[in-house]
């Protein structure tokens, strides 16, 4: 039997946190109890934020906590063709759609729904709204003539075609959920609706290459916060859709600052960088987020 699969990966658009040296340090603990390997991946299909500068603080600072990866490092900007290979597989299917409203014009729609109906506009797991646009039902001439105008647009997955086409799916999961859902878990790809999985701009999305990019590196045990228990339901429909095998996986509690939220980039949550400067040691580091 080949050894379990670990990986670890950031995206290169802020300095790596606590959080994050819990998730690296666990995945690369797991690999060596486990006799498996240790994978690093850059996670940077957003240009608009990803930084050299960034991406190279990121092997400093795994460096410096004592976690070795394998090289090459795959970065998923350097694999745009595959992920291009994937929408158009969905696309073939008959699973994918443009479509052309502006992030703008969902939240005024959203807004004018309010006086018509009581019921408050439905929300994915992530409380994010969810799409209810009209693209969908746009014939294909009509799709093509607003490409050809060069207004922008996203490539939506057709929930309710790929939910009935995959069947019921479930996940192994050997961590928990917020609920402290754990097993088998039943997955819920219906509750996130009609998920973007590629911009105009961009061939893919994260949930798309992060299901490519598993299965093409073999990883085997997926290990990564709760915040992303939920997007597993994503995750197991496009791996069906895409036939590609499913990792176990192991969602682990999130590391919160003193005002109870996550730990986070955009909350400027102390960056690894400045204990560093503090005088921590890696020991250190590791006691702070509770392992041996």
């Amino acid at each position: 039997m080949p050894p379990p699969v670990f990986r670890f990966a950031p995206s290169p658009n802020g300095r790596l946190h606590l959080g994050h040296a819990y998730s690296a340090l666990l995945n690369f603990d797991l690999a060596r109890q486990s006799g498996g390997r240790f994978l690093l991946r850059i996670e940077d299909i957003d240009g608009s934020r990803s930084r050299p500068e960034y991406e190279a603080a990121i092997y400093e600072d795994l460096a410096w906590l004592g976690i070795v990866w394998e090289t090459p490092v795959r970065r998923q900007s350097e694999h745009f063709d595959l992920y291009r290979d994937a929408m158009e597989q969905l696309a073939g299917q008959g699973l994918v759609y443009q479509a052309f409203e502006s992030r703008a014009e969902i939240a005024r729609m959203i807004e004018q729904s309010k006086p018509l109906s009581d019921k408050p506009w439905p929300r994915d797991p992530d409380g994010a709204p969810l799409y209810l646009g009209s693209a969908a039902a746009l014939s294909p001439q009509q799709r093509e003539a607003r490409m050809q105008a060069g207004e922008p647009f996203v490539l939506r997955l057709d929930s309710r075609i790929a939910c009935r086409r995959a069947g019921a799916l479930v996940w192994e999961e050997q961590g928990s959920g917020p609920g402290g859902e754990t097993g088998h878990v039943a997955a819920r790809p219906e509750a996130w609706g009609d998920v973007v999985l590629a911009r105009k701009e961009t061939p893919t999305s994260y949930h798309l290459s992060v299901v490519i990019d598993d299965a093409l590196q073999g990883v085997t045990h997926v290990v990564r916060g709760q915040d992303l228990f939920w997007a597993t339901s994503v995750h197991r429909l496009l791996q069906q859709l895409l036939g590609l095998p499913a990792p176990v996986y192991r969602h682990h509690g999130l590391l919160r600052g003193e005002d109870g939220r996550k730990l986070s980039k955009s909350a400027q949550a102390t960056s690894l960088q400045a204990l560093r400067e503090q005088g921590l040691s890696p020991q250190n580091i590791r006691e702070m987020v509770g392992l041996p």
